[in-house]
């Protein structure tokens, strides 16, 4: 007999007991809803035989673990009904991702809408067949030789990756299709009841542009019809605040295939966007005791060999030069500010007495992101940031990464996206050692300082472990596009070890030399990303105070234009970004054309207005509020303005 200690109690089950049986033994309701099983922390297949003492939980759909389970059931659904439709397509991977799954095939043409529909047809036909998923193992080699035999070139190189190791391989088998998998899967087919096809598009294997273009199909899976029929009207929500669609149709942002992938032009509106909220943020961290600095977009490789990118991220930087010619001068542009800022410290000698030592920088900065990962202004690969440094004692720390994580929650409640983000403590992979520089010793050090400041700040967060950047734990502020995929808007990082590495010194009270502490931080992180969210949020109506264009003045007929103009110059005067329109046509025109451009106020001027000084107000998502003079209007547009922006 073995002992599982569930929920509520401890129960006997002769050894052996499948999950699956411990779960039908707790009722009905579980046993239907339950997708896999947690064994002591282990989250495992309900197949898995229980074969000694040991705790259980049961974890449904609900559960983020029950989603990717069931939806990455339905990948190899999908693949299998592709199998069967397509005998000579080619399988790569197919995992299941935040909102659904998707599935990379090698095939001779992309599928068309029509081979969608096929193709979710014959799905239904296998979640018919309530096909049991069964797990078994092969030797490396012998992997290898099931998959050349099937001509499966993608799943042979996965598995060659992986045979150094010679530990097994894991399969799963449902009717005549096996998988090359990890798992863990449902126990059937049969429970996925809800389902869709929701698009096709190309996708480089490994997202490397340098490969083969192959086919990606995404779907979604949900227990009930009701909830995938709910979520489909989600996306189409989606489809009409996607900030890749209405951004470029209300002229925020362009690209250009021959200036290239992720690197936008940012058109009047959208730079006017940024350079308001870049201003709004070093007014208020030079509020807090900031300092600006401004240093170069490039560096030598030496410089970025000290502080670790060169070892650590050389193929996310673009370098200009052969980085393996140590003979020649060879130069990067900077992924990060942090080596840069250091200098500033190190431009003379420092004593406690200057600790801490804030500096932030609007930067640009340039990343070699993989084509695949690319998406609007979401993802790029030239990019604007709100970064800072700070240097300071071991005492100071909890005071100022608190301050930092203030600093940031204000900045989300002024663009108003606080209520949707989550905290993620990011943290080290001691597996990948490779990835990260220091010791197992100053990686538990400085993990335990963190998750203790966190802990007594109150911060509500989920570990991710091999998050981490490569010199230090992180605190990531997470967010969600419209389509569900999680970001980081905005990273704080301790940094103990990298002040070591530049000579980073400060003298203590005692006389006696110490390296000071690091904090990396953004204050609204990424200006790309966040005009992007704010987009999405508000589906192109940003509140007013960062509105590209606040107020437009509407003259109804031509004699009407003269005193239009004087209203433009006084509210321009007055600081509010306006525009008029004195094109020969009809007020409704104009009116239409300002709604569907999301200005926030309208003010129209005819004969009356005209004479009295006046103007006719409409606001946005409210209509006609009056007449009023221009003096009454300022005023109220600017107390709104201050209002909305909190400062």
């Amino acid at each position: 007999m073995v002992n599982v200690k569930l929920r509520d109690d401890v129960r006997a089950y002769e050894n052996g007991v499948l999950a699956l049986e411990i779960a039908r033994s707790l009722g009905a309701g579980l046993f239907k809803a339950v997708c896999v099983c947690k064994i002591n922390g282990e989250v495992m297949d309900l197949r898995t035989p229980v074969n000694e003492d040991c705790e259980i939980e049961f974890l449904t759909f609900d559960s983020d673990e029950g989603k990717y389970a069931f939806r990455h059931t339905a990948s190899h659904i999908l693949a299998q009904a592709v199998k069967r439709l397509y005998p000579e397509a080619k399988l790569a991977i197919g995992p299941a991702i935040d909102n659904g799954f998707y599935y990379d095939f090698d095939v001779p043409e992309a599928f068309s809408t029509e081979d969608l529909a096929k193709i979710e047809a014959e799905m239904k036909k296998i979640v018919k067949e309530d096909l049991k998923l069964e797990r078994f193992e092969m030797t490396p080699a012998e992997a290898i030789a099931y998959y050349e035999e099937k001509n499966e070139p993608y799943k042979v190189e996965l598995i060659q990756k992986h045979a150094e190791s010679g530990e097994p391989i894991s399969f799963y088998k449902q009717g005549e299709f096996t998988e090359l998998c990890a798992g863990p899967h449902i126990p059937s087919t049969g429970t996925v009841k809800a389902f869709k096809l929701t698009s096709a598009t190309g996708a480089y294997w490994h997202g490397d542009s340098k490969n083969k273009m192959l086919c990606r199909v995404y779907g979604t899976a949900f227990p009930k019809a009701s909830e995938l029929e709910e979520y489909l009207q989600q996306m189409e929500e989606a489809r009409k605040r996607d900030h890749n669609k209405i951004g470029r149709e209300l002229e925020y942002f362009t690209t250009v295939d021959y200036i290239g992938q992720g690197l936008p032009i940012m058109l009047p509106k959208g730079a006017k966007v940024i350079q308001t909220l870049s201003r709004f943020v070093e007014d208020e961290e030079a509020r807090r005791g900031w300092l600006l600095t401004k240093t170069p977009y490039m560096a030598k490789r030496e410089l970025y060999k000290i502080s670790g990118h060169w070892d650590h991220y050389l193929d996310g930087m673009f370098v200009l030069g052969d980085p393996y010619d140590e003979e020649k001068e060879c130069f990067a542009l900077r992924p990060m500010t942090c080596p840069f800022q250091y200098q500033a410290y190190l431009n003379r000698a420092r004593s406690y007495r200057d600790l801490p030592l804030r500096y932030d920088e609007t930067s640009t900065l340039f990343r070699n992101e993989d084509s695949g990962e690319m998406h609007g202004l979401i993802r790029v690969r030239q990019f604007t940031i709100s970064e800072g440094h700070l240097m300071c004692t071991p005492e100071q720390l909890e005071d100022e990464f608190r301050s930092c994580l203030e600093l940031a929650i204000y900045m989300l409640k002024a663009v108003g996206l606080y209520e949707d983000v989550s905290y993620r403590f990011s943290q080290w992979d001691p597996n990948d050692r490779e990835k990260y520089i220091g010791t197992e010793e100053e990686w538990d050090n400085a993990q335990g300082m963190m998750g203790r400041i966190l802990d007594h700040l109150g911060i509500n967060y989920k570990i991710g472990v091999g998050e981490a950047a490569f010199y230090g734990p992180k605190l990531d502020i997470q967010i969600k596009n419209v389509w569900g995929k999680e970001d980081t808007l905005i990273t704080i990082q301790i940094d103990p070890m990298i002040a070591e590495k530049f000579g980073m010194e400060y003298t203590d009270r005692d006389g006696s030399k110490k390296n000071p502490i690091i904090i990396h931080r953004t204050s609204i992180g990424c200006y790309e990303r966040t005009l992007a969210l704010l987009i999405e949020k508000y589906a192109g109506a940003l509140p007013l105070w960062i509105a590209p264009t606040q107020a437009i003045v509407l003259p109804i007929t031509d004699r009407n234009d003269e005193a239009s103009r004087k209203v433009f110059a006084k509210l321009q005067e007055a600081g509010l970004r306006t525009e008029i329109d004195s094109r020969s046509e009809t007020l409704g025109y104009k009116l239409r054309e300002a709604r569907l451009q999301k200005i926030p106020f309208m003010l129209v001027i005819g004969d009356k207005e005209a004479e009295e000084g006046t103007v006719s107000v409409r606001k946005r998502g409210v209509g006609e509020i009056g007449s009023m003079s221009v003096d009454d209007f300022i005023a109220m547009a600017v107390k709104d303005v201050k209002d909305l922006a909190i400062w």
